[in-house]
């Protein structure tokens, strides 16, 4: 493990990973973990969208939607440029969530040093997802996260995977950035993928 590690903060430099998945896949635990290994820095769009709510008084994510693009630009792309990043690699968890935004994503990310090298889908079902809604509910270990608030709310997030996430995640496939990962498995075995995945890809690339 430690010499694919090794392998992979190589190739990655100051480049950026984004880990995608539906709602309750483990992008953020993941990406947390896959930062902790490479000595990478950790953006999820979710929590920098969560804290913007709280200082603007909007609140897109109380019925499970994505925010407009203009303020996707505006509120987050703005920390792919920040200058005490600038010498870290990045770890990025679904930034650039609607389709349309990916290029402005790729082009911002580039221009701060941290071209994007690879993009994770973690796969796992619809069903599935929904019994970690239903089990994190019962277990409360998940706050008070107003996009986690009902069922009918988790279901819109969903549907705005589907229609606007997916096509996002076609468009990484066609530039062969994409890496698909199985995520219904353990939350080691879902890390060994990853970084078994990522390390082929990096012997992959040229020197």
């Amino acid at each position: 493990m430690e010499e694919k590690i090794t392998k992979i903060k190589s190739w990655l430099g100051t480049g950026s990973i984004n880990i995608f998945g539906l709602p309750m896949a483990g992008k953020d635990t993941q990406g947390i973990r896959l930062a902790e290994a490479l000595g990478a820095k950790f953006l999820s769009s979710g929590m920098i969208i969560r804290e913007m709510e709280k200082q603007t008084n909007q609140n897109f994510s109380e019925h499970g939607v994505l925010i407009p693009t203009d303020l996707f630009y505006e509120w987050v792309l703005p920390y792919l440029e920040r200058r005490d990043l600038f010498e870290y690699p990045l770890i990025l968890s679904s930034i650039g969530r609607w389709s349309g935004e990916e290029n402005q994503v790729m082009s911002v990310a580039a221009g701060a040093g941290h071209d994007i090298k690879a993009v994770i889908i973690l796969n796992i079902s619809e069903a599935d997802v929904e019994n970690r809604f239903r089990a994190a509910k019962i277990l409360n270990d998940r706050g008070k996260r107003e996009d986690d608030k009902n069922l009918e709310v988790f279901k819109n997030r969903l549907k705005e995977f589907r229609e606007k996430t997916v096509p996002v995640l076609q468009h990484y496939k066609t530039l062969d950035l994409l890496i698909e990962v199985n995520g219904d498995q353990t939350r080691e075995a879902v890390f060994n993928e990853i970084v078994e995945k990522l390390y082929q890809k990096a012997l992959q690339s040229p020197v």
